[in-house]
């Protein structure tokens, strides 16, 4: 389906692909992951075509549909559902067509392709997806207008989704994302029937959906069978075995070396040493192996007041007088790690600003310990940076009389040194920008911290740095995250926000995405069918037969011709004089599996118009 062939890739001075190699077969469902910065989001522009390789050659099989996410979020004031389904622009304008269409043959051809495409279980299927991606009923009939750009963006996944394209190209989907949606996507995604190319930092999702992953290190792309995991261990074994390869080969080297130089001026031993230093020329180098320097976070150690950290008894909060929660009995100790669960809407951004002391309770008590300070990143933060300033000049608004040095060495702790702590924040990579954040939250050395969606823009490695940052933090962690790997790490208790109240969970984080799933099934069973769309006129009806029943029949008549082929050929391949050719044995067998596949085409083709005519025959019935 797609193959990359010594592609190089420049983009703005930066080598990102250096004699690239890239097989992908259709149905394959491959992760792509790399530091950030590697050139993962231009290796998706390059196969979509927004991009032109400086060398080498990018080849896509005639015909097929690439899907990739808008970058610009859909807005106005059609709603969700009607967003989703204009996506599918042929059956917009068959459905337009069919509106005008007069003659009966026009009539047939329209009503024959809207049947082919499943036009009428679209409105179905869209919405299936909206609610997949956390919008309720009432939701996908709301203005886009009235949704924030991270909900806009999720109708243009769902745009993306709905369209099914045979390559689909996602570029970190789950970024928009909290746990609920996240873990619908990944189902979704399992299930995916077509081809699958996903650059995502979530490990879960990493070893859950994709059957390979593409590795891009060093300018090339090396694939490796399974998920994440299984990926790193088959990364370490490769890197050891060159670490010892190269060291093979430099003994070698310097044994031929060693004859060389001791033998070369000696005529009796000439001839060997000539020898010995052709071997040395043709000694091709190993390859140099690539190792990634550690990433490391740190949060300043404080004193931590004794318990309790924060006290609710019969606490309300929520906006203009109107509650979101109500009925808040908690606790939070010092060595509390609390993980919150619940979807997006249900409160945990207001539970998360009303114990960061950044919403006054509406009623009832809240106690905060003497002394407390609390770190709070929220997902909005890295837009509200200064485009033009850099890291030491942000925090050096929050620690006026703090000097340079120890500026820099807050930033150090999140991996901004040198010349990145001087580099203006419109220039830092997403990640980088992350990183200032969580080091301006840092500030005043907090004893409890509050991180909403902290690793949004965040390469793996450094969310495993900030995993062991936050286990070896001495204080509390409320967190908020749609990364189950960070939660399960990092969390020892689980608070689900729902219904209005925040309440302890018992369960994992496993037993609440079977929980998920289960509900969700159960509301599509509850759910009532949308209505149906109205019944074709007879003679519409019987128009629309004609080119169906004539597909069903040359179908037929295609399977009974492919069925005596292969017939023939499993014949020939049973006798035992055919076996003297081994090239003839081969193109049997070749023949045999493109008849095979035809056959399945064919019956499928079959089906599909069978049942065409079973839906139209029933829409006349009664």
């Amino acid at each position: 389906m797609l193959t990359l062939e010594k592609v190089t890739l420049r983009l703005g001075g930066r080598l990102l692909l250096e004699n690239a190699d890239l097989r992908l077969d259709a149905g394959r469902r491959v992760g792509l992951v790399g530091r950030n910065g590697t050139g993962k989001t231009s290796l998706l522009r390059l196969i979509a075509g927004e991009l032109a390789p400086d060398a080498g050659e990018v080849r896509l099989r005639r015909g097929i549909r690439i899907g990739r996410i808008a970058q610009e979020a859909p807005g106005g004031e059609v709603t969700p559902l009607a967003a989703v389904l204009a996506a599918d622009r042929e059956r917009s304008r068959l459905l337009e067509r069919a509106a005008r269409a007069h003659e009966a043959s026009e009539i047939a051809e329209v009503h024959t392709r809207l049947a082919e495409i499943g036009a009428e279980a679209a409105p179905a299927r869209a919405a299936r997806i909206l609610r997949g991606l956390g919008f309720s009923e009432e939701d996908q009939d709301r203005p886009l207008a009235t949704f924030s750009g991270g909900w806009r963006m999720r109708v243009a996944l769902a745009s993306l989704l709905f369209l099914e394209p045979d390559l689909l190209l996602l570029d970190e989907p789950t970024n928009h994302l909290d746990l609920e949606a996240a873990a619908w996507l990944e189902e979704h995604l399992r299930r995916y029937p077509r081809t699958l190319l996903l650059v995502s930092h979530d490990r879960d999702l990493l070893n859950r959906v994709p059957d390979r992953i593409c590795h891009l290190e060093g300018g090339r792309l090396l694939v490796y069978p399974g998920g994440y995991d299984r990926f790193l261990r088959a990364r370490a074994e490769r890197l050891l075995g060159l670490a010892r390869l190269r060291e093979r080969q430099e003994a070698e080297r310097r044994r031929l070396q060693a004859f060389v130089d001791r033998f070369r001026a000696k005529a009796t031993k000439a001839r060997q040493a000539q020898s010995r230093l052709k071997r040395l020329a043709r000694m091709a180098p190993v390859e140099e192996a690539v190792h990634d320097p550690e990433v490391r976070f740190a949060f300043p150690v404080a004193r931590v007041p004794p318990p309790p950290l924060v006290t609710m008894e019969g606490v309300a909060a929520g906006y203009d007088g109107r509650p979101v929660l109500a009925g808040l009995d908690l606790r939070i100790d010092p060595d509390d790690r609390i993980g919150l669960l619940g979807a997006n809407g249900n409160g945990k951004s207001t539970f998360a600003a009303l114990v960061a002391g950044r919403l006054a309770p509406l009623a009832g008590t809240l106690r905060r310990a003497r002394g407390l300070a609390v770190g709070f990143f929220a997902q909005h933060q890295i837009e509200d940076l200064d485009p033009d300033a850099d890291g030491i000049t942000h925090l050096a608004r929050l620690l006026p009389q703090e000097p340079e040095e120890r500026l820099r060495t807050r930033l150090a702790r999140f991996g901004l040194v040198q010349e990145r702590a001087e580099t203006p924040a419109r220039h830092l990579s997403g990640g980088e920008k992350t990183r200032l954040c969580l080091a301006r939250m840092t500030v005043g050395d907090p004893q409890l911290l509050i991180l909403d969606e902290p690793t949004n823009h965040l390469d793996i490695d450094s969310r495993e740095a900030l995993a062991r940052a936050l286990l070896e933090f001495p204080g509390a962690i409320l967190l908020v995250s749609h990364d189950r790997h960070l939660v399960e790490l990092v969390c020892d208790r689980l608070w689900l926000v729902a219904r209005g109240r925040v309440t302890p969970y018992e369960g994992d984080l496993e037993d609440y995405r079977r929980s998920l799933l289960e509900e969700r099934r159960q509301e599509r069973s509850r759910r009532p069918a949308r209505p149906a769309p109205p019944r074709p006129r007879p003679r519409e009806r019987r128009a629309a037969l004609v080119p169906l029943r004539r597909k069903a029949r040359e179908a037929e008549r295609w399977l009974e011709e492919l069925n005596a082929q292969r017939r023939a050929i499993e014949t020939r391949l049973a006798d035992p004089g055919t076996y003297g050719d081994g090239s003839e044995i081969a193109e049997l067998r070749r023949q045999l599996a493109r008849i095979e596949g035809e056959i399945a085409a064919a019956e499928a083709a079959w089906l599909e118009a069978e049942e065409a005519i079973e839906r139209l025959e029933a829409s006349g019935a009664g």
